[in-house]
Formats: C-alpha cells, sequence, structure tokens
C-alpha cells in the first residue's frame, strides 16, 4: 500500500511543480501591499502548503472512493439477498448518501473554519474520515448480523460525507489563499487532481488485490484490505497536515479582529451574498451531473448493463483518469488567461449536447452484440401489480421480472394486464409466464441476447476514447472550479459560503447520479432513459452560468 502511495505522490508532486514555475504582475495599485506577495513566485514553503493540502485531500477522496470501486462487491454483503437490482439501488443510495449529509459538514466545519482557523479543520476532517473508512473494513456483513450490518455501513458512509463536507471547501480555501493573484488557477487546480487521483488510486488498490487474490478470498475476506489499510495513508496525511502553517489571510483577519462572529447567518441572510449562493449552487449541479457521470456512472453502465467484466472496466476507465489528470493543471492555467467562465460554461454545454451519443457510442463498441439485440427485440412485461420497491425484497412476480431484466441489461416496455390474467413476458414472440429465471433467460437467448460481452469484440480504443471525453468534461468545469468558487466570497465567510452551495450542487446531483439514473431506467424500462438527468442539469448550469455568473478572475481574497 506505502508503495501505491508513494507512487501517487510522485506523480502528483511533477504535476503540480510542473504548473507552479513563473512570475505574474498585477496591475491593481489599490492592492500594491498585497501584489507584491501576490506576483512573486511561491516559496518553497508555500509549494508545500499546496503538496501536503493535496496529499491529505487525495487520501479522504481515496477513501470516499473506496466504497464506489466495490459498490456491487457491497450490494451483495450488505443488503437483503433475493433481489439483485434493488441490492445494487440500495448500494448506490448508500454510497450517495455520504453526499447527501456533505451540506451538514459544509455548514459544521466550514462554521468552524471560518471561526477558528483552516489548519484545525483539516486535522479534523481527515481523521474523521480515516475512522468511519476503517469501520467499513470491519463492519460484520448481512449474512453475519443481518439489517444491523446495514445500519453500520449507512452510519460510516454518512460519517465519510460528513468529513468531506468540510474538507473540499477547506482545501480549496486554504490553498488559494497562499496562491498568487494571476497563478490562482493553476495552484488551485492542482488540488483539484486529487479528487481523480483518488479514484484512480482506489481502483489501483482493488485491481492489484484481485489478482493477488482467489475470487473466494476477495470476496471472504479480501474486500476488507483497502478500507482497513487506509489507517496507514490516514497516518501519513495527519503527519503532513501537522506541519502545516495557518492561512496567512485568516492570520491577517484574525489580528485584526475582523473574523466572523456568526458565519452561517452572514452567508445567507444577506442578499448580496446569497445571490452567489444560489449561483454557486446551480454551477456545482452541473459539476455533479458531469462528475456522477463520468467517474462513477459510466463504470457501472459498462459493468452492470453492457456486461463487461468490472477488471476490463478498470483497465479501460484507469489510463483515461491517468491522461487526463494533468489538464485539470491545463483548464486551471488556462483559466487564469482567458477567465474562469467560459471555459466551465463549455464543459456543461458539450456534456449536455453529447452525454447520449456517448453512452450508445459505449454499447456499440464495448457490446455490439447487445446493442442489435436492443435494436430489434421487442419485450413486454403485462402485469397489474408492479410496485418496487428499492429496501426490500420483491415480493410480486412483476417486481422480480423487471428487476431481473434491468439487471440483464435488457430494455422493456410495460402493460397492464386484464383482470385476473397472469402476469406475462413477451419476449420476440415467444411468451414466458410469471417470474421464471431459467425460462426468460432461454427466450432471451434464443433471442439473440448476449449473456455477456464478448472481449474480442469490444474496441478497446474507441471505448477508452469515449471515457475519456467524459472525463475531459470534468477536467475543463472542475480545473477552474476551486478559484471561481473561492473567488465569489469575502474572506470572513468563504468557507462556510462556498462549502455549503457546492456540496448541495455537486455532492447531491453527482453523488446520487448513479441512483437516479438506474431508478429511472428501472422505472421506463430503457437503459438510456435515465441519462437525460445528467443531461438536463449540465444543460440549466450552461444556461445560467452564460446569463448571470459573472468573471471572477483577478480578484482580490483578503
Amino acid at each position: 500500500m506505502s508503495a501505491v502511495a508513494k507512487v501517487i505522490c510522485s506523480v502528483y508532486i511533477s504535476i503540480t511543480q510542473h504548473k507552479m514555475r513563473g512570475e505574474g504582475t498585477m496591475t491593481d495599485t489599490l492592492h500594491s501591499a498585497r501584489a507584491i506577495g501576490a506576483t512573486s513566485a511561491m516559496t518553497a514553503e508555500e509549494k508545500k502548503v499546496v503538496l501536503a493540502s493535496s496529499f491529505g485531500a487525495l487520501l479522504e477522496w481515496y477513501d470516499f472512493y473506496i466504497y464506489a470501486a466495490l459498490a456491487v462487491q457491497l450490494g451483495h454483503l450488505f443488503f437483503p439477498k433475493g433481489n439483485e437490482t434493488a441490492a445494487f439501488l440500495a448500494s448506490l443510495a448508500t454510497f450517495g448518501a455520504g453526499f447527501l449529509i456533505r451540506p451538514i459538514g459544509a455548514l459544521f466545519f466550514g462554521r468552524l473554519g471560518d471561526m477558528v482557523g483552516r489548519k484545525k479543520t483539516f486535522l479534523v476532517t481527515i481523521i474523521l474520515m480515516g475512522v468511519a473508512t476503517v469501520g467499513v473494513g470491519l463492519l460484520p456483513t448481512y449474512d453475519q448480523i443481518g439489517i444491523a450490518a446495514t445500519y453500520g455501513l449507512v452510519l460510516c458512509r454518512l460519517l465519510q460525507g460528513l468529513a468531506l463536507g468540510g474538507e473540499v471547501g477547506g482545501a480549496v480555501t486554504y490553498v488559494a489563499e497562499h496562491s498568487p493573484v494571476n497563478r490562482r488557477g493553476a495552484y488551485t487546480s492542482s488540488l483539484q487532481t486529487t479528487a481523480t487521483l483518488g479514484l484512480l488510486s482506489s481502483i489501483i488498490v482493488v485491481f492489484g488485490l484481485k489478482l493477488i487474490l482467489s475470487d473466494a478470498q476477495f470476496h471472504d475476506w479480501g474486500w476488507r484490505l483497502p478500507f482497513v489499510l487506509s489507517l496507514l495513508l490516514l497516518v501519513v496525511s495527519v503527519y503532513f497536515r501537522a506541519k502545516l502553517h495557518e492561512s496567512p489571510t485568516f492570520q491577517r483577519m484574525k489580528a485584526a479582529g475582523a473574523t466572523s462572529k456568526a458565519p452561517v447567518t452572514e452567508s445567507f441572510t444577506h442578499a448580496a451574498n446569497l445571490k452567489y449562493v444560489v449561483l454557486l449552487f446551480v454551477v456545482a449541479a452541473g459539476l455533479g451531473a458531469i462528475f456522477g457521470t463520468g467517474h462513477f456512472y459510466s463504470m457501472f453502465f459498462l459493468n452492470k448493463t453492457l456486461k463487461v467484466p468490472m477488471d476490463d472496466v478498470q483497465l479501460l476507465i484507469g489510463p483515461a483518469l491517468v491522461v487526463v489528470t494533468p489538464l485539470y493543471v491545463f483548464f486551471g492555467w488556462l483559466s487564469d488567461r482567458i477567465g474562469r467562465k467560459p471555459i466551465m460554461a463549455m464543459a456543461c454545454l458539450l456534456a449536455a449536447v453529447t452525454i447520449q451519443p456517448i453512452f450508445k457510442g459505449l454499447t456499440h463498441y464495448a457490446n455490439p452484440a447487445l446493442e442489435r439485440f436492443l435494436e430489434s427485440t421487442d419485450i413486454v412485461v403485462t402485469a397489474r401489480d408492479c410496485n418496487f420497491r428499492l429496501f426490500a425484497e420483491a415480493t410480486t412476480e412483476c417486481d422480480k421480472i423487471t428487476g431481473f431484466l434491468t439487471d440483464l441489461g435488457v430494455q422493456y416496455r410495460s402493460e397492464p394486464a386484464a383482470p385476473g390474467a397472469p402476469t406475462t413476458v413477451k419476449i420476440a414472440g415467444q411468451v414466458v409466464e410469471g417470474f421464471n429465471p431459467d425460462s426468460l433467460r432461454k427466450a432471451l437467448v434464443s433471442a439473440g441476447w448476449p449473456s455477456s460481452a464478448d472481449l474480442s469484440k469490444i474496441n478497446r480504443p474507441a471505448v477508452f476514447g469515449l471515457l475519456f471525453v467524459l472525463v475531459l468534461y470534468l477536467a475543463m468545469v472542475y480545473g477552474p472550479m476551486a478559484a471561481f468558487m473561492v473567488e465569489l466570497f469575502p474572506a470572513r465567510i468563504r468557507y462556510t459560503s462556498l462549502s455549503f452551495p457546492f456540496h448541495v450542487g455537486a455532492g447531491w446531483v453527482g453523488g446520487m447520479l448513479s441512483f437516479v439514473v438506474t431508478a429511472m431506467n428501472v422505472y421506463s424500462g430503457n437503459p438510456y432513459f435515465g441519462l437525460w438527468y445528467p443531461v438536463i442539469v449540465s444543460g440549466f448550469a450552461f444556461v445560467v452560468a452564460i446569463c448571470f455568473v459573472p468573471e471572477t478572475r483577478g480578484r482580490p481574497l483578503d
């Protein structure tokens, strides 16, 4: 594990230091005293601040994403048996619960950061994250303690989300307040790479363990190791953060007695500030739609819908994450030249226009046999008792059938049955009465349904290219985002003001996206229907950004 951390850290250092060279100028003579410090190259101490902050954030993202990498596995281990689709949806909902509580963490830790300091808040959030992550690795499973295992998993996820709610706003505020004004986008975008590097490192760890362990060993106890071993990474990160100094901006505010006594009240009751809170929420929602689609749902879609083995999915998306990582810094650097607004708005527009075609392209290149089947086969479920329930075992035949068909990645349409008529499934002319998995599979196979993706037919360069485009959109919007939201708000309430709308927008939309999209697919019987959700959200964010969002590049932070 330590070797993985060293590799990730060395890669990160090379990325950030490459972008941290050079000097800048500032023409605002009203802030000439601040400009002298802002325009000089970063000192060794400031570079240490950026690196240590970013490494700590990387480890927190790693802890958070380990759950995403093992979502399918955890669905089998911690939720009721009998309906794989319901268990998977419950697992996704639990994953999303960590995002749902993030705004509460944002308010609590944001208030703490604005009142007592950024550094102390850093230490609390990362310790809380580490304890919750190790807790997941130690939990008994559903087979061992029943529903208590489900509650325990949800509790650990909530603690993770609470910690991350305080981490993101604090990290971007801390780094930005150490950055030169005309290089702020480049420096803070270095921090933004940690989300992708955290996901990548979680994939590397899980994939490596699967190579070392047998399937039975990984299922029995190996899945626990990524969670438990994060304790080692926690120790390293706490060591780094304990050596950091408080933000110079906060120190000046504290010395002048200008810190806020009620940052929550100031942030959300003053009309001038509340306007920017709302705008940040909308932009963050667009970010969340792109984030959830590119980082999470694309993996679930390839694995659950297109039946590509998860190991192969990770080998496809892993390189895309590696290639895109330096582009976060590039788009942050570019935002220092042309502004934050045009880059983020363009990302939202491109996502809205291309998400549907990209996922249909993934089907075409990853499982062409399934694409042909979906285009040529009509499946009709005729029933009167459809009542899909998320956290309970399926009880009616219709619920079992629709969950079964969704889990197999096939589309269907529903029709009401006549009173007293049995529940039936019509597949290309063949009629199967009731819920009979063997008969349904036989009918599907005879109609041309592929039970798994043919690995020899996967066009890997094309799939890689499509996945890369999805994460490229995220780099475009997320790279400039840190500088943008820090520049929106005054220093005395900055931590609180940016944290809450960011986590409501990005956290709720992005974290729950896989769940919402999958649930919409089950409801409609169409594997692409749910993708209208991120399309609409990112499109709306583009319109608001173009019409109402101000350009913030160059604003002083004091």
